[in-house]
């Protein structure tokens, strides 16, 4: 789904597309881009620019695609969109028709970028703190393990 053309007729060249799209890029976002979706539609229907059934709609429809995403990424890689947001937006308006264009309202892709970063940046660092503590857990079990042991091992200031 191309996000631009307004005058221009026929295709974009594939030089351009190379240079241009970003879903090989940013796909791993897919997940935080529904996530924020998701919030985003319950954000315009507080605003008044959808009712609660339509976000219901919105919402499960998104919940759909989480899980199709999650089970199926490969379906990104092959996807002819031009980034995550546009494959979100395509698959959203096959479910749920015109309503899905709606949940554009109010949000920039420049909005929806800097969402979905940050949503993975935070994953990724809990990820991080996860595996940070594994290690010092581990470290400690060798310390105490080898301390047991009586294991003298020299210890150095500076390397």
């Amino acid at each position: 789904m191309a996000l631009w053309g307004g005058r221009f007729e026929g295709k974009a060249s594939p030089l351009f597309r190379a240079f241009n799209d970003s879903l090989p890029f940013d796909r791993r976002f897919v997940l935080e881009d529904i996530e924020g979706s998701i919030a985003w539609s319950k954000a315009i229907q507080r605003a008044g620019v959808i009712d609660a059934a339509d976000q219901h709609k919105l919402e499960a429809a998104l919940r759909e695609l989480h899980v199709l995403a999650s089970k199926q990424p490969e379906l990104l890689v092959t996807a002819d969109d031009e980034d995550v947001h546009s494959w979100v937006e395509r698959e959203l308006v096959a479910r749920v028709g015109d309503l899905g264009k709606k949940l554009h309202t109010g949000r920039s892709r420049n909005d929806q970028v800097a969402t979905d970063l940050r949503l993975w940046t935070l994953k990724a660092v809990d990820t991080l703190i996860h595996l940070l503590r594994q290690g010092q857990r581990s470290l400690v079990s060798f310390a105490a393990r080898e301390h047991e042991a009586g294991t003298v091992v020299p210890g150095y200031t500076h390397m």
